[in-house]
């Protein structure tokens, strides 16, 4: 295992709380925590709000992974009941209440997924189901004592909607309690999130302080930003860029991306180290690396991270084909073939670019035809169907392609 110091640099790397005195009460404790010489029970909630993980959620699962190749002890922890609540410390308005139906169906993406950053072999998913449905009221009381009004509602979100005059919920008051106690359920040494989340972490601290347990340390890392380089990457904005999506899609995503926040993307969501990332930034600065250069170095390292060396080869050789053109309408309708191969002909009736075959011979043979980017002059041509190929007729008239499911 490396050094107390080693590990340190590595697991505080990225780490934000707005506050110094808790950085350095959070350093202490987890510094003097590895001195122990044993693997810390770490672990951080991801409730399933949508149907797929995101970039956004890798930035604590990355953290997670640390741990893991440190020796430490990793939880994935699905919000089985945190989900049915919602959680209110990113929202300036209360969550859409889902249906356990809802939520069971998305913690099973949650977890199949998460092995794509987690290993496998060293993590427990674990679903607070398990526990929190177990409650009885009583137990809620117990836990609500330990609090008061006043410190709910004097988080950012929750005090703006009170001045507003806008409905505080009830039940968003149980979500902390609820966060609190898997804390205490999982008798945990660290827990990772996010720093808007910095108060329910806390309650977590104090629920295992009131049941006799060693505080937890609290690692917070901050928010990624989506694709318009500004909101907080979500699945309801449709900001985000999500970790089982198409080689294709998810490097042309990445590549739709600022320039500005380019850099967060390389230190959140990426395998470089402190060393390389100073380098890139160095480079921008002085003008050494063109930003374009930067980004596609970045999109190949994110969808090789979930795809493969291959595929994000065959995503930026697209890319450099089809999309850097910039003549290319943002809304293509997209065509799964019922095979790997089609010959051409076949393929531009059955995608609706000919309406007969007679007609698709006679677009062919008049040059107005093209397969991404490239003429077609062969009526007999087998296209080999991959991942976001382009076929166009005309000026106009455009299929993407996609593998039948």
């Amino acid at each position: 295992m490396p050094t107390i110091d080693e590990q340190m640099a590595i697991l505080m790397q990225g780490v934000e709380y707005g506050d110094d005195q808790i950085k350095e009460v959070m350093a202490a404790e987890l510094r003097e925590r590895l001195a122990e010489g044993r693997p810390l029970r770490v672990y951080c909630g991801y409730d399933p709000t949508a149907p797929d993980l995101h970039l956004g959620h890798t930035v604590t699962m990355n953290k997670l992974r640390q741990f893991q190749d440190l020796g430490h002890e990793v939880t994935f922890l699905i919000g089985s009941i945190t989900g049915l609540i919602g959680d209110p410390s990113d929202r300036d308005s209360a969550r859409r209440q889902q249906t356990p139906e809802e939520v069971a169906q998305k913690a099973k993406s949650y977890a199949e997924q998460a092995f794509k950053v987690l290993d496998r072999e060293r993590a427990r998913v674990r679903y607070n189901g398990d526990w929190l449905a177990d409650l009885r009221l009583r137990d809620v009381i117990e836990l609500a004592s330990q609090f008061t009004v006043q410190q709910f509602l004097a988080q950012e979100r929750l005090a703006k909607r009170h001045e507003r005059g806008e409905p505080v919920w009830m039940h968003e008051m149980l979500y902390a309690l609820m966060q609190g106690y898997d804390a205490v359920s999982l008798q945990t040494d660290v827990q990772v999130g996010g720093t808007e989340q910095l108060f329910n972490l806390m309650a977590g601290r104090k629920l295992q302080e009131h049941f006799g347990q060693r505080p937890q340390v609290l690692l917070t890392m901050p928010i990624l930003v989506g694709t318009d380089g500004h909101m907080r990457m979500s699945q309801t904005t449709g900001n985000y860029i999500g970790i089982d999506e198409p080689p294709h899609e998810m490097y042309g995503k990445v590549m739709s991306l600022p320039d500005h926040v380019m850099l967060d993307f390389y230190r959140l969501v990426t395998r470089f180290g402190p060393n390389e990332i100073a380098d890139i930034q160095a480079g921008l600065v002085n003008g050494d690396l063109h930003p374009m250069v930067a980004k596609m170095q970045l999109a190949r390292e994110i969808v090789s991270r979930y795809h493969g060396e291959g595929a994000a080869a065959r995503a930026e050789a697209q890319f450099r084909r089809v999309f850097q053109r910039g003549d290319l309408p943002a809304d293509i309708p997209v065509y799964r073939p019922g095979s790997p191969q089609v010959n051409v002909v076949d393929l531009l009736v059955e995608a609706g670019l000919a309406p007969s075959k007679s007609q698709a011979r006679r677009l062919i043979d008049q040059g107005g035809v093209r397969i991404d980017g490239e003429p077609v002059n062969d009526i007999d041509l087998t296209v080999e169907v991959e991942e976001g190929i382009i076929v166009q007729v005309g000026k106009r008239r455009f299929a993407q392609l996609a593998r039948d499911a």
